[in-house]
C-alpha cells in the first residue's frame, strides 16, 4: 500500500484497506480452459488439418489467456482502496495514475451493487457520493459491505 502510506497526513491512520476481488482473473481462467480443451481435442483427432487448427486455436487462446492474466495481475497489484480516519482513498494505475480522495465528513451516501454471483462470492461495485461530486463506480471490490461499513462508521 505504497501510495496510501505516502499520502497520509500527520496523525492520520488507515482504518480499513481492501483490494480487488480475485474474480478479475475469471476471463483469463476461461481463456486458459478453452486453450486446454483445444489441446485435449487435438489429441483425440487423427486428421492433420483438424489437429493443426485445434493446436493453433489452443495457442491463440493460450496467448490471450496469458495476456489477460498479466493484465489482471497488474490491475490488482496497482489498485489501492483504503479508508482512513479522515478520508476515503482510491488509486489505480502504474504509469498513468488515477486517484480519487474524499473527506469522510463530505460523504453523503455509499452505494453497493451486488449481483447474485457477487453476493455468493462477496464482491461488488461501490459508489461513494459526496457533497459536490461523487466517486466513479469502483468495480470488483472484495467485501464491499465491509468497505461501506468502514466509510459510514465515521
Amino acid at each position: 500500500m505504497k501510495y496510501v502510506e505516502r499520502v497520509l497526513q500527520p496523525g492520520e491512520t488507515v482504518v480499513y484497506a481492501t483490494s480487488l476481488h480475485w474474480l478479475i482473473y475469471l476471463k483469463a481462467i476461461l481463456l486458459l480452459i478453452v486453450a486446454l480443451l483445444c489441446l485435449i481435442a487435438a489429441a483425440s483427432f487423427t486428421e492433420p488439418i483438424v489437429v493443426i487448427a485445434l493446436k493453433v486455436g489452443a495457442a491463440l487462446f493460450g496467448v490471450l489467456g496469458l495476456v489477460s492474466v498479466v493484465s489482471a495481475l497488474i490491475q490488482r497489484a496497482t489498485t489501492e482502496l483504503a479508508v482512513t480516519d479522515r478520508r476515503v482513498i482510491y488509486k489505480t494505475g502504474i504509469f498513468q495514475r488515477h486517484t480519487m480522495e474524499m473527506n469522510r465528513s463530505k460523504v453523503e451516501t455509499v452505494g453497493v451493487d451486488q449481483s447474485i454471483l457477487g453476493r455468493l462470492l462477496d464482491y461488488g461495485t461501490v459508489i461513494v457520493r459526496g457533497t459536490g461530486g461523487s466517486f466513479e463506480p469502483i468495480r470488483y471490490i472484495g467485501e464491499p459491505l465491509t468497505f461501506r461499513s468502514h466509510i459510514t462508521a465515521g
